[in-house]
């Protein structure tokens, strides 16, 4: 939703589910909970000041988070796409996603490669959650 327009943002939602549902020949409920699933992550990065030295350090992120940045992620990458209704956009990206194909899920892989890479200063993670 932005800037408070909630009738069009439920126009959007409900519109780009039923094209989703006849996209993937599965309930559209179905569809959705696959296209979170393969968008959320499973650790992610928090920038962490160890004696005067900045560390990226991996932890592992809670249900309500992989559920906000999954949705945040899916809504981000098809209001990226450019040239046609906001309805066809979010559908294509949650046919994307429910795929495992698509910006927002490469967007999960980043972070999960950027956090196995620092995964050498996991032991700085006591106490920031």
């Amino acid at each position: 939703m932005q800037a408070g327009n909630k009738s069009a943002a439920r126009k959007i939602v409900y519109g780009s589910m039923e094209v989703a549902e006849k996209e993937l020949g599965v309930p559209a409920l179905q569809a959705l909970e696959k296209a979170i699933e393969n968008v959320a992550p499973i650790v992610e990065l928090k920038s962490r000041r160890v004696g005067g030295a900045n560390y990226q350090v991996p932890i592992e992120v809670r249900p309500e988070r992989k559920l906000a940045l999954a949705l945040r992620w899916i809504i981000d990458s098809a209001r990226g796409q450019k040239g046609t209704s906001m309805i066809k956009r979010l559908s294509t990206e949650l046919v994307n996603a429910h795929n495992n194909t698509g910006n927002a899920v490469k967007k999960r892989a980043d972070v999960q490669r950027m956090a196995e890479a620092n995964r050498a200063f996991a032991h700085l993670a006591w106490g920031n959650r």
